[in-house]
């Protein structure tokens, strides 16, 4: 039996849904798994409903994809297409989410490489993403008759997020929109609601398998990326929501051939969200985000719009 606390919501039907329908489910960027900056991926939504998501983000300055490449002086633009979709699950009688977003991008620019100058200009699909997560405190698996009278408390949730290697790569390059390579990111996140206020922090280690095709048969291993990430949260009653985020990542130093490199990271993002609901189906999300501490100075600077789709449910 599910018990649920009566909702400041519940008096305004129409509201509540409007803020049900600005809930993100995805990490709408073309940025690495170690450099997501997401807020409210460990909130609730009735089983059953799914989301389809297409967005837009364009970057400048370091690769977005892959921030330990062994370049410097980066100068590159990345304009990347998103094409996701989620579904709220009941697992075992908690709230869980299974998502899929696949990219496709458009790179230009210039580098430096072992003193030589490279340029690139590239355009294909990314390297998908699959990730499953659920909340384990805090957030039951509900109907939607059930979720009009929930109302948010302390939430405590874990997510498993996949990479695989099936964006392109040229193995006689350096700079790929592909990383030829798995990653897997384990993640433990707490939600707590105080009135119109969430704070958000969460903690994640990202682990990588070896590229054994770098620059035409060579080895290119990475050691884990240990990130956190914090948010501020604020929701209206008309269902838009805004948040400050900001996540910090360290490690990953990369092994080229057997020779150790100096590139551990060690980096600050921060950034901002704000979500608009359009109407109970529809909402369209602006984020933007920027590097503001980056010791192998691979900072860039992030700008994106999605719209999301929602249906499901019994909606």
């Amino acid at each position: 039996m599910v018990t649920a606390r009566t909702s400041r919501w519940s008096a305004r039907p129409a509201t509540r849904w409007a803020a049900l329908a600005a809930i993100p489910l995805l990490t709408w960027g073309p940025v690495a798994p170690a450099q997501d900056i997401e807020p409210r991926l460990y909130s609730n939504a009735p089983v059953g409903v799914n989301f389809l998501i297409a967005g837009y983000a364009y970057t400048e300055g370091a690769l977005a994809f892959d921030g330990s490449l062994p370049i410097s002086d980066a100068q590159l633009r990345t304009s990347s297409g998103l094409l996701g979709y989620a579904r709220v699950l009941d697992l075992w009688g908690k709230s869980g989410k299974l998502d899929l977003i696949l990219p496709y991008s458009w790179l230009s620019g210039s580098a430096q490489f072992s003193g030589d100058e490279l340029t690139r200009k590239v355009n294909g699909y990314g390297d998908p993403r699959l990730r499953l997560s659920v909340n384990l405190y805090g957030a039951p698996a509900l109907t939607l008759d059930e979720f009009k009278r929930y109302e948010q408390d302390l939430i405590i949730g874990a997510s498993l997020q996949i990479s695989a290697p099936w964006g392109q790569y040229d193995n006689t390059r350096v700079v790929n929109l592909g990383t030829n390579r798995w990653s897997f990111k384990p993640e433990i996140g707490f939600s707590k609601a105080l009135g119109p206020w969430t704070v958000e922090l969460a903690a994640a280690v990202t682990l990588y398998t070896d590229n054994d095709d770098f620059l035409e048969g060579g080895t290119r291993s990475q050691d884990p990326i240990y990130s956190t990430q914090a948010h501020l949260v604020y929701g209206f009653r008309s269902g838009i929501w805004g948040s400050l985020d900001a996540t910090y990542f360290t490690g990953g130093s990369t092994t080229i051939n057997g020779e150790e490199k100096d590139d551990r990271q060690d980096n600050w993002r921060v950034g901002a969200t704000l979500a608009l609901p359009v109407d109970t189906h529809n909402s369209v999300k602006l984020y933007a985000s920027s590097g503001v501490a980056a010791r192998t100075g691979n900072n860039f600077d992030l700008i994106g719009i999605a719209w999301q789709v929602r249906w499901g449910g019994g909606l």
